[in-house]
C-alpha cells in the first residue's frame, strides 16, 4: 500500500529530476508551485470542514484559520492619480495547509506555505505589472497571523491596524503603499458568512467582504510617484473542500455600485462550461441586504479576448443578469492575464471592470476567471 508520503516524495522527485533537465532554467519558485499543487493534490492530512451555524467574530475571524486547507486575503480596487489616470490594483496573500510536519515539533516544518499575488492594471502600457512570491511560513521571514489581518512575505505585507486596511508592495515593475478605510462592518456573503459553492454543503467557505474601502496613498512606475486615490474591495474566504472533482473553475464579480451599495456575484463552472451553482449578495446603498441564489445570478459571455502569450480565449465582456436586473460588464482594457505559474501554479484573467444597466455606468470592481488555462489547485 502507498501511503500519500510515500507518493508525494515520488512525485516531487519526478519534478525535480523534470526541473534538472529543462532545457529552460527553472525558478526556485515555479519549483515552489509544483510542489505546491502536488501537497494539495496528494497530502492526505485531515482539516478543518466549514459547517453552517457558525457565527464569524470580529475582528478574531479577520485574521487566519490554519486549521483550514485554503485562505486568501484578497483586495482589488480602482485608483485615480493626481492627474486624473485611472488604474486597476489587486494584491492578494494566501496561505495553504500543506498537511505535512503536523506531528513536527519544528518551527521549521513545512506546515503553512504563504503565496502573494500583486498587480497594477495600467492602460496606458495595455497590459497588467504583475509579481509574485512564494514561502514557507516561518516568523519572523514570512506567515499569517492569527487574531488579526496580518500576512507577509519579506517587505510584502497587509495588515489591519487602527481600522484601516495597510498594503506595501515592491516589485521590479511598480511598488504601492496603500491604505484603506472601510466604511463600515464587514458584509456578511452567503448564510451569515456560510457559501455554498456546489448543491452539496459540504463544498462551502467561510466568505466576508469589506466593500467601499476608502482609499488614499501612492504607487510608483518606472521610477516615479503618484499619489492616489480611489475605491478597494476586500475578500476574506477559508475552506478545505471548495472544488468538487468535477467543476473547472469559477467567474467572481466584485463590484463598488456608485450610490453606495455593492455587489458580489459568481458562478463555479463544469469542465463543459456548464454551471454547477450560482451566487451573490447585493447590497443597497441604504443597507438593505439581499442573499441571492443560484436562480437569480446568470453570467452570459458577450465578447472574448485572446490572450497573445497563452492563447487562451477569455469572455472579457459579459451579460448578467442579477435579481431579475440586466447588467452589462466592460473592462478597463481585455489584457488584465495575470500569470501566476512560478507562485500558484495558475494562469487566470483579473481585471478591473465597469457594470452597466443600459448605457450608465452603474459601478465599478473586478472581475476574476479561473479555470480557463487549467483547474486551480483547490
Amino acid at each position: 500500500m502507498k501511503g500519500p508520503g510515500v507518493s508525494l516524495r515520488r512525485s516531487v522527485g519526478a519534478a525535480w529530476r523534470t526541473a534538472r533537465g529543462a532545457a529552460e532554467p527553472l525558478h526556485l519558485q515555479s519549483l515552489l508551485a509544483v510542489v505546491l499543487v502536488l501537497v494539495v493534490q496528494v497530502a492526505g492530512a485531515d482539516f478543518a470542514r466549514v459547517v453552517p451555524d457558525r457565527e464569524l467574530a470580529f475582528p478574531e475571524d479577520t485574521g487566519a484559520h490554519p486549521a483550514f486547507r485554503n485562505e486568501w486575503w484578497y483586495i482589488t480596487g480602482w485608483l485615480t492619480d493626481q492627474d486624473g489616470q485611472e488604474r486597476g490594483f489587486q494584491v492578494t496573500f494566501f496561505r495553504v495547509g500543506t498537511g505535512l510536519g503536523a506531528e513536527n515539533p519544528s518551527r521549521f516544518a513545512p506546515r503553512q506555505l504563504v503565496i502573494a499575488h500583486a498587480a497594477i492594471a495600467d492602460p496606458g502600457l495595455g497590459r497588467l505589472r504583475h509579481a509574485q512570491r512564494t514561502e514557507r511560513a516561518l516568523v519572523p521571514l514570512a506567515g499569517a497571523a492569527e487574531g488579526r489581518t496580518r500576512a507577509w512575505i519579506g517587505d510584502w505585507e497587509l495588515k489591519l491596524e487602527d481600522g484601516r486596511y495597510q498594503t506595501r508592495i515592491e516589485a521590479e515593475e511598480f511598488a504601492f503603499e496603500l491604505a484603506m478605510t472601510p466604511p463600515g462592518p464587514p458584509v456578511l456573503n452567503g448564510v451569515d458568512g456560510f457559501s455554498q459553492k456546489t448543491p452539496d454543503p459540504v463544498n462551502a467557505s467561510y466568505y466576508y467582504s469589506r466593500p467601499q474601502l476608502a482609499v488614499r496613498g501612492t504607487i510608483e512606475l518606472e521610477g516615479e510617484a503618484h499619489r492616489v486615490t480611489g475605491r478597494a474591495w476586500l475578500d476574506h474566504e477559508w475552506s478545505s473542500e471548495y472544488l468538487v472533482d468535477e467543476a473547472e473553475g469559477w467567474d467572481w464579480i466584485g463590484i463598488n455600485l456608485h450610490d453606495g451599495g455593492s455587489l458580489m456575484a459568481f458562478q463555479m463552472r463544469h469542465r463543459d462550461g456548464s454551471v454547477i451553482w450560482a451566487a451573490g449578495t447585493l447590497r443597497g446603498g441604504d443597507g438593505t441586504h439581499r442573499v441571492l441564489g443560484p436562480d437569480q445570478v446568470r453570467f452570459e459571455p458577450l465578447r472574448r479576448w485572446r490572450s497573445p502569450r497563452s492563447g487562451v480565449a477569455y469572455p472579457v465582456e459579459w451579460q448578467l443578469e442579477i435579481a431579475g436586473r440586466a447588467l452589462q460588464l466592460r473592462p478597463l482594457m481585455d489584457d488584465q492575464e495575470l500569470d501566476g505559474q512560478r507562485s500558484s501554479g495558475v494562469v487566470y484573467w483579473e481585471g478591473a471592470s465597469r457594470l452597466y444597466e443600459g448605457d450608465q455606468e452603474i459601478g465599478r470592481g473586478y472581475l476574476e476567471m479561473t479555470g480557463y488555462t487549467g483547474r486551480p489547485a483547490l
